[in-house]
């Protein structure tokens, strides 16, 4: 019997994943933003919750690290919604959205004059989130001069606006998330260290999600239920073994975020319950019946010996080292396959007895490492 999940939608403020009996799951209908948005049970996901939740209790200034699709701005909403603040405002600020010239006035707002089209006062983000939190995405892109105004507000709680020598008193929590390296910007020039010192106050790290295991399988019985409801579907879709394996060996490199669109493509592609496989590249060209011949899988990593054989492979890497093994496995089994098919992508999974999502996943998985 599939996993089940009985929707609903209210106004309850936090609502924990409960497990009825006959594996029926109680799930609220969500926005993106909310920070109940976040479901799983494996065990590293729920040691990043309890950390989260054990931030969220300390007022001070928290780093998110993650990397895209993770689910940073929601951690971010935990923290909030948790903490002391959360009957204050969460102001959220996507700095990359931002052109670099503006960032400063939407931070600290300016007074009237300050610049050509200035004609009233304006107030800033921090303003917005005076005894609430202000969650700086992609915090990494912010320029060196705004960085010291922020480092102002950490330090002495002080900013101005643009424009105005008048000092305003600030009382915001700051979140900051990103996936750059910002000790290594720090080393480059880019990002102050003194900020960085200020902010670190805690680093949690979003795991991604290839390494959740079977939350995989969970968020996307979650997310076809939901799409099924959105479609005015009659029946509850679940996955084929054959589908689940798709997801369970792909690398998720859009993590929870590519993981919906592909789930609710599938799902509104649906004629029938059963889901027997998933498209995840949405740019495959179905009429084109001959797909463009790709580069050839290069060899593996250098850490592992070049090998013709899986004998002669063996003997070459580490006992320990069971991944590599897989992976250059893979990798040689992948060039076979794409040289008796002549390039042909769907021919190639035919050779190993997969589908062609499952084929195009491998390449995928090996193509950071090589190049497809």
């Amino acid at each position: 019997m599939p996993t089940r999940f009985f929707l609903y939608s209210g106004q309850i403020p936090m609502l924990r994943l409960a497990e009825l009996p006959n594996k029926w799951y109680i799930l609220p209908i969500m926005d993106e933003g909310s920070i109940k948005n976040y479901i799983g049970e494996s065990e590293i996901f729920l040691d990043f919750l309890n950390r989260l939740s054990d931030a969220a209790k300390v007022d001070r200034s928290v780093l998110v690290i993650g990397e895209r699709g993770s689910g940073k701005e929601i951690a971010a909403g935990r923290l909030h919604y948790l903490s002391s603040r959360w009957q204050n405002p969460l102001v959220t600020v996507n700095c990359a959205a931002l052109p670099q010239s503006l960032i400063e006035s939407e931070l600290f707002g300016y007074e009237a004059g300050a610049f050509t089209g200035a004609q009233k006062l304006r107030k800033g983000r921090f303003e917005e989130a005076e005894g609430g939190t202000i969650f700086l995405d992609e915090i990494g892109l912010i320029p060196l001069e705004v960085q010291e105004k922020i480092l102002r507000v950490v330090e002495y709680g002080t900013y101005e606006r643009v424009g105005s020598s008048k000092t305003h008193e600030s009382n915001v929590r700051i979140i900051g998330a990103t996936n750059s390296d910002l000790p290594n910007l720090c080393k480059e020039g880019k990002f102050k260290q003194d900020l960085l010192d200020r902010l670190s106050f805690e680093v949690i790290f979003v795991p991604p999600l290839r390494d959740r295991g079977d939350d995989i399988l969970l968020l996307a019985n979650y997310f076809a239920a939901k799409m099924a409801i959105e479609c005015h579907l009659e029946f509850t879709p679940y996955f084929s073994q054959e589908a689940i394996e798709i997801m369970n060996s792909y690398s998720w490199p859009g993590n929870v975020r590519e993981l919906k669109n592909a789930v609710e493509r599938a799902v509104y592609r649906s004629k029938e319950p059963e889901i027997r496989t998933l498209q995840l590249d949405p740019f495959l060209n179905p009429f084109n019946s001959t797909p463009p011949v790709s580069k050839e899988v290069q060899a593996a990593p250098k850490a592992i010996p070049a090998a013709t054989t899986l004998e002669s492979l063996l003997a070459t890497v580490p006992l320990s080292d069971l991944d590599a093994v897989k992976n250059r496995t893979e990798v040689l089994l992948l060039n076979r396959a794409m040289k008796e098919a002549g390039g042909n992508q769907k021919e190639a999974a035919k050779l190993m007895g997969l589908s062609y999502d499952q084929i195009r996943g491998l390449i995928r998985k090996h193509s950071k490492k090589t190049a497809i």
